[in-house]
């Protein structure tokens, strides 16, 4: 007989001890061709507002986007955070790290070099989005789905064995990212410092690159909420869509 029972049942509500991490992209909005065009809903923040305030400020950000993309979507909450997958990471009452601050020549020069191969990639094809984040850089292929593998290619070869840098894979984006940044990495170390520390956390993200978070979470005890049905994933817990969130952190607000 067929199992009608959902493979993850959806989060509890938070409680006073819990310490709440969100992605953002495809979690508290949806995707879009630009990743310029998406636009945050006023109720989601003031109620991602009132959470903070609940949690005595124990609400972060975990993202793909750099932390002033993240600071101009929220404002005028302005949250503890962490940027390019963990590249970046503030704290509460901390100051953004400066961009590029720890980048070497060798680095800075080579992922200039990448950017302007893969400008030079996308004008033949079209659709193909190159997002430029400073640190890392993103090629994106939602607007031009048969080109996937080329973009894969394209990628895998301009990597090569390059140190200090790796592919995440994501939604209809792979990306350029520094080696030794991910999603849990940035909760531990969050999780270290008032006043997330010796709270349970609570990690909700939607891509392969929340997969980190979510295993650190499980690590430290926590909570992982899955967004969609994507398999496999490490995650406990799982909410069907980004509209689910959005019920789900306005019954948290109440």
């Amino acid at each position: 007989m067929a199992n009608d029972f959902p493979l993850r049942p959806p989060p509890p509500l938070l409680d006073a001890a819990c310490a709440l991490f969100l992605d953002v992209d495809g979690t508290l909005i949806e995707f879009a061709d630009d990743p310029d065009a998406v636009v945050l809903l006023p109720g989601v923040r003031e109620a991602i507002g009132r959470i903070s305030d609940r949690l005595d400020g124990a609400v972060a950000l975990i993202s793909g986007r750099p932390l002033a993309q993240l600071d101009a979507l929220f404002a005028p909450l302005h949250l503890p955070a962490a940027g390019l997958h963990g590249h970046q990471v503030r704290g509460r009452g901390q100051a953004a790290p400066a961009a590029g601050a720890n980048d070497t020549a060798d680095t800075s020069q080579w992922l200039h070099g990448v950017h302007q191969q893969a400008m030079r990639f996308a004008h033949g094809h079209p659709g193909v989005l190159i997002e430029d984040k400073g640190r890392s850089l993103a090629l994106h292929w939602r607007a031009a789905p048969l080109a996937e593998p080329h973009v894969r290619a394209f990628a895998e070869q301009q990597l090569g064995n390059h140190p200090g840098y790796r592919l995440q894979p994501g939604d209809h984006v792979v990306e350029f990212v520094p080696e030794g940044s991910d999603k849990g990495r940035a909760l531990h170390q969050l999780m270290q410092q008032a006043p997330f520390r010796g709270r349970v956390p609570v990690f909700v993200g939607d891509d392969l690159t929340d997969e980190f978070g979510f295993e650190a979470a499980n690590l430290l005890h926590g909570w992982s909420v899955l967004v969609g049905e994507r398999e496999p994933s490490a995650a406990v817990f799982a909410l069907p869509h980004v509209g689910d969130v959005h019920a789900w952190l306005l019954q948290n607000a109440q």
